[in-house]
């Protein structure tokens, strides 16, 4: 695992070193050192080890103890979603295709709003909502559905090693499987680099279909979770465009809180975009007070980005 953590960051920070550093209207280089070690004085505050990673237009990266993995929980949501429509694409599959759904085949004992909403013994829903669940309400039952009908763990994990770098990240377990063994979420990892390069690439490149991309955009657009986290100073700011993807955790037997994420593209007013990566892990307080951590730091990058120098846009 020390050979394949330190990887991470090397490999990662390589391949995105590569693109030229976001620059101002005047054509000076924007200086992250500011953000950095605003991060890192938050971060420092908390009892646990928070993540972070900062895209800004495509260009410009910054990272705070991403020299580590960290279980991302309901973020691989988004790499599942990116896995069905990509095998939906080869089969020439549209996300209407309907799904024939036996309640007796779903856990009544996980998070599942789609279970709630759909009492009937046998129902059918569409790829898209299933997609829709996931994206928007974290449903564990349509994640755990579409990993068995559709398109499995490994499938997922090796459509994902073509986007971002292997080292990167790991899939390994469903919702299901972690949900009987909580050890598990510790093999569905992520970099926090390597979690905002997937969701930055999501909504600057082409991955799949346009239209099946689009979809995703804009599903995670609507995302209900987690509006305490990155999204929490942002709500009200006019004319600010978030889409985010929250994963929350179990509280191990430490009694430490696994994990709490959140991974979010964010457009500004003035053009100026931004991917920001926030994952915290075996942290001795409650959710609360994790999600304050993650909305300080995400109050911390606007403050920064929307008060300097304008930015090129993306």
């Amino acid at each position: 695992m020390a050979l394949s953590v330190s990887l991470v960051c090397v490999v990662v920070v390589a391949v995105l070193s590569l693109r030229k550093p976001a620059k101002n209207n005047d054509g000076a280089a924007l200086d992250t050192r500011l953000l950095t070690d605003s991060i890192s004085g938050i971060v420092a505050e908390y009892p646990g080890e928070i993540g972070v990673a900062v895209i800004i237009d495509n260009a410009d990266t910054v990272t705070v103890n991403n020299r580590s993995v960290y279980p991302m929980m309901s973020v691989f949501k988004v790499h599942q979603a990116l896995a069905v429509c990509n095998d939906f694409d080869r089969k020439g599959i549209a996300l209407d295709t309907l799904v024939t759904i036996r309640r007796d085949e779903l856990d009544p004992d996980t998070w599942s709003p789609m279970l709630k909403e759909h009492p009937e013994t046998e129902f059918s829903l569409t790829v898209g909502e299933l997609l829709r669940y996931t994206l928007t309400q974290s449903d564990n039952n349509a994640s755990n559905l579409m990993f068995r009908r559709l398109v499995g763990v490994s499938g997922t994990d090796s459509l994902i090693a073509t986007i971002i770098p292997r080292t990167s990240f790991r899939i390994a377990y469903t919702e299901e499987e972690m949900s009987a063994d909580h050890s598990r979420a510790y093999s569905n990892y992520t970099s926090p680099l390597g979690a905002a390069v997937l969701m930055n690439r999501l909504f600057t490149d082409s991955l799949v279909s346009g239209g099946k991309q689009r979809f995703i955009m804009n599903t995670l657009g609507e995302c209900m979770t987690g509006t305490d986290r990155i999204a929490a100073p942002l709500l009200e700011k006019e004319g600010v465009a978030i889409a985010h993807k929250t994963g929350s955790g179990y509280v191990n037997e430490k009694g430490e809180l696994v994990a709490h994420n959140d991974v979010a593209y964010i457009r500004l007013p003035d053009g100026v975009c931004y991917t920001l990566a926030v994952f915290v892990k075996d942290f001795k307080g409650d959710e609360t007070q994790a999600a304050k951590a993650i909305a300080r730091i995400s109050a911390a990058v606007y403050s920064l980005l929307a008060h300097s120098p304008k930015i090129k846009g993306c």
